[in-house]
């Protein structure tokens, strides 16, 4: 939302006075745990559950839900500061991404009103986590290969299938599940269906995924094997959950922006912090244009992807259609922080794979960006129909 007053800049983004209060709320948390915090669980496998209540507490995690539901009642612009700004210190959090942004935001959209005043509260509280259970081997970025299969049975349904790659899903308490609806087959695509799905459910099993990846949220595939689930699980109306699904995947790419950005803000940071610091034969490596350059350029590419990334968060408040501005942000913002990280890296030389510096431990982190939640090459094919009006390659 737009506020008048002061403003204060951080880099080309300008902030009003809700977005600085906001951004040094998230700052402030930010500072008393750092990156190394974060790489510290993420090494020992144990959760960051003192973090997520502290933003939970002080509203953050819900800044965009709706007030009568314990939210803050703002949009995704405020979202984007609370996750660029723990990013920034070294924290990019994927489970904001999932639990309060998609999933919150789509059962903000689509859920029923008992179901909104069951999950909402405890999202935005950060008491309650969910996680999105979309992708599967054998679909890809088709959403319409979803073979996961929903069928009725009685006053509930009966699902059957698998999902993989699901992220933090043994932190979560059920998964926002997007399946087939068996019941409903028509002309080789059937429709999809929404539903929330306990995973505790006798019939749902999560096996880890072994990744490179140095991150508190871990990767499962989950095994349905006819779990039933009741008429309340429904998400929105039978069949229309593809359309019901755009509620959050056009936040999931802003926000995906919003972390890269903020990992490409704390590398850049660090490098020029080192550069201006590291003295050989008597001068700071920084004025040296061999490393002063691309540093300068680093920063570019990630202040442009910024700004591409607040547009985008404020088509999508305002009602408008931001998916080519979605797109657009995540793949600036991917190729943005991968490059700046890089250089980062680069600019330390060897300390660069040093623990102790904090970037070599995120590298994985930000390369699965240009992959997840949508690959560049899916963004490019996007771009080229949509944007360009050429033909479809898919």
């Amino acid at each position: 939302m737009a506020v008048p007053g002061a403003v204060t800049t951080t880099g080309l983004v300008v902030d009003g006075d809700e977005h600085r209060l906001i951004r040094d709320s998230a700052a402030k948390i930010a500072e008393k745990y750092g990156h190394q915090y974060y790489a510290e669980r993420s090494r020992s496998g144990e959760n960051i559950g003192e973090l997520w209540a502290e933003l939970g507490e002080s509203g953050l995690l819900g800044v965009h839900l709706p007030e009568e539901f314990g939210g803050g009642g703002a949009g995704l612009s405020e979202l984007v500061v609370v996750l660029e700004e723990l990013a920034a210190h070294g924290m990019p959090l994927l489970i904001a991404v999932i639990s309060p942004a998609i999933c919150g935001s789509i059962l903000a959209a689509h859920g029923s009103p008992e179901m909104k005043r069951d999950w909402l509260p405890g999202i935005a509280a950060g008491t309650r986590k969910m996680a999105f259970a979309l992708t599967e081997p054998d679909a890809g970025s088709n959403s319409h290969n979803v073979s996961t299969t929903a069928r009725e049975d009685g006053d509930g349904w009966i699902i059957s299938g698998g999902k993989y790659y699901i992220s933090a899903a043994d932190e979560c308490e059920a998964l926002l599940l997007v399946a087939r609806d068996g019941g409903h087959a028509a002309g080789g695509r059937s429709p999809l269906s929404l539903f929330v799905v306990p995973v505790d459910a006798p019939g749902l099993t999560l096996q880890p995924i072994e990744t490179a990846l140095i991150s508190p949220d871990k990767q499962f595939t989950v095994f349905l094997d006819d779990v039933r689930v009741g008429p309340q699980s429904l998400i929105g109306v039978r069949g229309k959950g593809l359309r019901q699904v755009f509620a959050g995947l056009n936040p999931e790419r802003v926000l995906a922006a919003a972390l890269c950005n903020g990992v490409g803000r704390y590398a850049v940071a660090k490098a020029a912090d080192y550069a201006r610091q590291r003295q050989v034969w008597s001068a700071p490596i920084g004025a040296h244009q061999g490393v002063a350059h691309p540093l300068a350029e680093a920063h570019i590419g990630v202040e442009l992807a910024r700004l591409a990334t607040a547009r985008a968060a404020e088509l999508f408040d305002a009602g408008q259609d931001a998916a080519q501005a979605s797109n657009i942000a995540k793949f600036s913002a991917a190729e943005a922080s991968l490059k700046a990280l890089d250089q980062a890296i680069q600019t330390h030389g060897g300390n660069g794979l040093a623990l102790e510096y904090g970037l070599a431990d995120l590298w994985f982190v930000t390369r699965l960006m240009r992959t997840a939640p949508v690959s560049r090459e899916m963004v490019l094919n996007y771009v080229a129909q949509h944007s360009l009006g050429l033909p479809q390659s898919y």
